[in-house]
């Protein structure tokens, strides 16, 4: 069984990746499982670039596979912030900081002008190259924060074909439709396709 392992601590994020590819030969770890007590830092200037940084680092150190995931939040109207750094946007401490700061910034936007969208990179770095997977879903932001499922910019990204936020809209549908779950579907179908034998 190969070890697979993904650069991060979120145990939420392993445990779906681990579910997708049940069945296969793969031991998928988080960074804790693996006994990895590190910091990347992440310097890109794109959600592939910082993705694959990620993983790069984690393949150099334990010469396993390597997964790794970089993802936020495009506002049209702000040109394209807070992006590749939306965890950090407005120097904010908590999710309720950040989604607040973006609801105030785009006070008075009329809803024309509202257009934003999710994006996720997923790199796969191994012994023989690396490949990266991506997802987008476009939306708006909301006038107000709405919905309790789901984290970050979730409660304010309205999904106009579903009339709800992220944040409203329960896990299955989610992970169907998110940018994160396109992007690691496709990590996936590659995985299990591959010869691990």
């Amino acid at each position: 069984m190969r070890r697979l392992i993904i650069a991060t601590r979120n145990r939420g994020k392993v445990k779906e990746i681990k579910s997708l590819l049940q069945g296969y030969n793969y031991e998928v770890l988080s960074l804790e499982e693996a006994g990895l007590d590190i910091e990347i830092e992440e310097n890109g200037n794109t959600f592939e670039e910082n993705s694959l940084i990620k993983a790069i680092a984690v393949h150099k150190i334990t010469g396993d596979m390597a997964v790794a995931d970089d993802s936020g939040l495009e506002i049209d109207f702000l040109n394209s912030a807070p992006g590749i750094y939306s965890a950090r946007f407005l120097d904010c401490k908590n999710d309720k900081q950040r989604y607040e700061g973006v609801l105030a910034l785009m006070n008075g936007i009329p809803e024309e002008y509202r257009w934003a969208r999710f994006k996720c990179a997923v790199s796969l770095v191994t012994d023989t190259g690396s490949r990266t997977f991506t997802g987008t879903i476009e939306g708006k932001i909301a006038f107000k924060a709405e919905g309790e499922n789901g984290f970050g910019y979730d409660p304010v990204f309205y999904i106009p074909e579903y009339k709800k936020t992220m944040a409203q809209i329960d896990s299955k549908l989610k992970n169907c439709i998110s940018h994160r779950g396109q992007a690691f579907r496709q990590l996936a179908e590659t995985l299990k396709n591959w010869r691990t034998t």
